[in-house]
């Protein structure tokens, strides 16, 4: 079965016959590097590469992966996304670039399709407050302003007043964050740089859940460059931004809270230095197999009358954008049930 491999330390990647050969290197304070034993690694396992290490390769070991369909996803020091080599798109259609950019064009139809993106995010936040709620947080007032929130989208005429308005319910919902989590504090949302441990889990998290977003849209025939919620040209696949507005909730931020409340990931596993907070490689690999086992959890799907994961599930939200942008069926939000 095909996993996701991540790569935190500096090293060279290279073709060897049919396998990746992995050649992790170590680094003396004086910049001495040192080969260690190396990996073999069968690419018939590996669908995705993560890199937040120092990666050496060359255009040999990226045609390889061009040919077996492998993406590679590259994370700077800091944790933050910053590119994605991905194999030609053999399903980009002519019909649906067309189709996307003239719904982003109409300006009704953008709208409504960021409209339902945020009601299909805020009801996953209430459902996670929901969760909580009753186990005893108290999240009472807090739930009912969110759902008091959401219910103005209905009076939004254009795409910024649903970005203000998402804008606030998100406010709110970090603000539950503090009643949920039990020996660990976010006060407000600090991105770039994050300045605690929970801010520092959300970003990460967050540039997670990017990533599979944006390996979900290349498996259709959408364009992650043109976006319905986010303008097109803030980031460069600015359509992976709006699909995660829904997942992050009941992926995310289930993790970070299971996580912490459960103490697989305490104050040991951040590194405070230079005004900001990162995950160090040991909390790294502990958030990332979280969230491997988040994806790969079932449920059974109401619609589909069967199980299917949440790695399928973002999928299976692509498809349904698509379906409205070509006219075939009403664009719904996954919302959470349970």
């Amino acid at each position: 079965m095909k996993r996701c491999f991540y790569l935190f330390n500096p090293g060279i990647m290279e073709r060897k016959d049919n396998t990746l050969k992995y050649t992790p290197i170590s680094i003396d304070e004086d910049g001495s590097e040192h080969p260690q034993q190396p990996r073999f690694i069968p690419v018939e396992d590996v669908s995705e590469l993560y890199i937040f290490g120092s990666l050496r390769a060359n255009s040999t070991f990226y045609n390889f992966l061009g040919q077996r369909n492998i993406s590679v996803h590259f994370f700077d020091y800091y944790e933050n996304y910053t590119g994605s080599f991905m194999p030609r798109d053999g399903l980009l259609s002519g019909k649906t670039i067309i189709a996307q950019a003239k719904a982003y064009q109409n300006i009704r139809h953008r709208t409504e399709l960021a409209r339902k993106i945020i009601q299909g995010a805020a009801w996953n936040m209430v459902m996670n407050m929901n969760y909580y709620n009753r186990r005893g947080k108290n999240l009472d007032d807090i739930i009912g302003n969110t759902k008091e929130l959401a219910k103005t989208l209905l009076n939004a005429k254009n795409v910024e007043e649903v970005m203000g308005i998402e804008g606030n319910i998100r406010k709110l919902y970090y603000s539950a964050f503090d009643i949920i989590i039990d020996d660990f504090k976010m006060g407000d949302r600090t991105k770039q740089p994050p300045m605690n441990e929970v801010n520092a889990l959300i970003s990460f998290g967050n540039m997670m859940c990017y990533s599979e977003t944006l390996r979900a849209i290349h498996q259709t025939q959408l364009n992650p460059t043109i976006s319905y919620q986010h303008t097109p040209g803030e980031r460069r696949y600015s359509l992976c931004l709006d699909i995660s507005e829904i997942f992050k909730p009941i992926i995310v931020d289930r993790v970070i809270f299971k996580v912490l409340n459960k103490h697989a990931i305490g104050h040991q596993h951040f590194d405070h230095k230079l005004n900001r907070c990162l995950l160090n490689n040991k909390g790294k690999m502990i958030f990332v197999k979280a969230m491997e086992e988040r994806y790969d959890e079932t449920f059974h799907h109401r619609s589909l009358g069967r199980n299917v994961s949440y790695k399928f599930l973002v999928k299976l939200e692509c498809y349904k954008l698509l379906k409205d942008i070509l006219d075939i069926e009403e664009y719904k939000p996954f919302k959470m049930y349970w």
